[in-house]
């Protein structure tokens, strides 16, 4: 987590290795009659670099918020419940290898991580915590909120990069086998981040007292978190 701190450049600059489907097609001499000549590999408008930046830069903050809020919550779960070690466990190792994932992917495209690291760091761990004493059900509850916004925020970065697929193939254009991991990546996260709130609902999760009140305050300020960490 540290290393993302040392990452570094403009968001317009961001995103133009791996992030555009690729460089400019070399020119081309005029097709035949009975021939077309292939377009290659479209290059990102501005706009395109810039929400690959800004969900590559949300991401990073999101996951390392994941893996506080976990390992606060886990010793006094645990504490209380022993036999929850080995789930909260594997919850925490696939938040960490999420965000093991994001700090590559960030320091590879020179990516600018959130200016607000030091904020959600302690909101997060704050969470965890205070979630965690108040009982299973609230740190259950508190999963179920935060997976719940998580998994509709990736589902809507995949719809749009899914967008500027088709839009590309329409026009004739290749795109990368990079661009298409990314997706693919996504997908894989989105997926785990579903199980974790399967997880929480079968452990209890709506048993939590205020349920309503309790996911729905956490439910606004992850959307808070998301949309001030893709724009600082």
């Amino acid at each position: 987590m540290a290393a993302a701190r040392t990452l570094l450049r403009p968001a317009q600059h961001c995103a133009r290795h791996l992030l555009s489907t690729t460089a400019h097609a070399s020119a081309a001499p005029v097709p035949s009659s009975d021939s077309a000549t292939p377009k290659g590999k479209k290059p990102l408008t501005r706009s395109q670099r810039e929400f690959l930046s800004s969900a590559l830069r949300v991401n990073q903050a999101g996951e390392l918020a994941a893996t506080l809020i976990y390992t606060a919550q886990t010793p006094p779960v645990v504490a209380r419940e022993p036999h929850l070690r080995p789930l909260m466990k594997h919850m925490y190792e696939q938040e960490a290898g999420h965000l093991k994932t994001f700090n590559e992917l960030i320091a590879k495209h020179r990516v600018r991580p959130t200016a607000l690291y030091p904020v959600w760091s302690v909101l997060a761990t704050g969470l965890g915590w205070s979630t965690a004493v108040l009982g299973r059900e609230a740190a259950m509850a508190c999963t179920e909120a935060v997976e719940t916004e998580i998994g509709g925020h990736y589902n809507g970065q995949i719809r749009t990069l899914l967008e500027m697929v088709s839009g590309w193939e329409a026009e004739g254009y290749e795109v990368g086998d990079e661009f298409r991991g990314l997706i693919e990546t996504l997908r894989r996260i989105r997926d785990e981040e579903l199980e974790h709130l399967d997880h929480a609902v079968e452990h209890d999760a709506k048993k939590a007292e205020p349920h309503w009140l309790l996911t729905g305050v956490i439910r606004a300020g992850c959307r808070g978190a998301i949309w001030v960490s893709e724009r600082v």
